[in-house]
């Protein structure tokens, strides 16, 4: 793959050269997200880019994306609960209103986000901290990366 990898992060995840993929699961790719003003926002992508929703894919093939969410979010959980005793919870979200690719949110949640922010949908928050520089992914987030990727091996250990 030429260029820049977030044009087609599925394609770059495919490829080997998307640098957010933290494991292959059974229906698609866990990434950790571009931008940690949440620490730990991880994704997951589907594994086939010209899937755009859900319902494109068959039955089975459904129920393994699914899957995918839970153990991610599961994974996302039990990180961030080990990592920050802030931790409240996880929100899981496919909303498909802006990338064309199937893609489902897993959004840590902690007590210390601001009192008019902590209820309500993570989309509220101001565009700033999507776009500052201090909340973008880098080497500051190895620990964070790895422990969610620990907690994913760990987890299709089990099952």
């Amino acid at each position: 793959m030429t260029g820049d990898w977030r044009m087609d992060r599925i394609k770059a995840a495919l490829s080997g050269e998307n640098p957010t993929v933290l494991r292959r699961l059974t229906a698609g790719f866990a990434v950790i997200g571009d931008v940690q003003f949440l620490p730990g926002y991880s994704v997951l992508l589907g594994d086939e880019p010209d899937v755009q929703r859900l319902s494109d894919l068959p039955k089975a093939k459904r129920l393994s994306f699914l899957s995918d969410m839970d153990q991610l979010g599961e994974a996302v959980e039990r990180a961030c609960r080990r990592l920050d005793p802030a931790f409240r919870r996880v929100n899981l979200e496919i909303l498909g209103n802006t990338d064309p690719f199937l893609h489902a949110h897993v959004w840590p949640r902690f007590d210390w986000e601001p009192a008019d922010l902590v209820g309500k949908p993570v989309w509220l928050y101001p565009r700033e901290r999507w776009s500052d520089e201090q909340f973008r992914l880098g080497p500051q987030h190895d620990v964070l990366r790895d422990a969610i990727g620990n907690e994913l091996d760990h987890l299709r250990s089990v099952t």
